[in-house]
């Protein structure tokens, strides 16, 4: 298929990944959904990057680093409030590899976020100090891209982020909603869309692409 969007559009899918679909260790609802939707976007951009969760064991973020504590609780850290997680994504198990099934063998980059033990990550752009970035976006200006189209898992979590951080750092930003799913706990969602519209994002279906 053709390309159909502008040359300075990109496509990023976030965190497609074992460990968020359906059996993973900190499964999405209904995130196995996303992939064929993301699939098909992939063949109307002409470029487009992924994103991976890629934990060291015991992470901070991690219940299981916090004795007494439970998986979905919020505790301080240095860098302030922090959701406790299951243990996902771990370097070198099949949690942290991407889904089989994405068919995207023409993406051009890969970032991996949340290596560092002591920080969270849920930004392709900045982890949740605020200060440490990927480098993600010099990546994007100096390829040339403008627009951002964020797609994947969660929506409610690393996509909200990324797409918040994106705009923060001066970029247009469009969210695929049909091509993400979120956790939605404690309110999750309906925070992150209202985050994502005071910051200027704009939202689409994958039919209008």
């Amino acid at each position: 298929m053709t390309p159909r969007v502008p040359d300075s559009d990109l496509l990023l899918v976030v965190d497609v990944q074992n460990d968020f679909l359906p059996g993973g260790a900190l499964a999405v609802a209904q995130g196995d959904a996303v992939v064929p939707v993301v699939n098909a976007l992939a063949r109307v951009f002409a470029h487009t990057a992924l994103t991976q969760d890629w934990h060291v064991p015991r992470h901070l973020s991690f219940a299981s680093s916090h004795p007494g504590r439970a998986p979905f609780e919020t505790i301080e850290l240095p860098y302030g409030p922090q959701v406790l997680w299951p243990d996902h994504c771990i370097q070198g198990t099949s949690g942290a590899e991407l889904s089989p099934a994405l068919t995207i063998p023409q993406a051009e980059l890969i970032v991996r976020k949340g290596y560092r033990r002591e920080i969270d990550s849920y930004s392709a752009f900045r982890e949740a100090d605020r200060h440490t970035h990927t480098g993600l976006a010099g990546y994007l200006r100096e390829r040339g891209f403008t627009r951002v189209f964020l797609a994947g898992l969660a929506t409610d979590f690393c996509v909200a982020y990324s797409a918040v951080d994106a705009r923060e750092l001066g970029f247009e930003v469009v969210v695929v909603e049909d091509a993400c799913r979120a956790i939605d706990t404690a309110g999750s969602l309906a925070a992150a869309w209202a985050r994502m519209n005071a910051a200027g994002v704009l939202r689409v279906t994958s039919d209008r692409l």
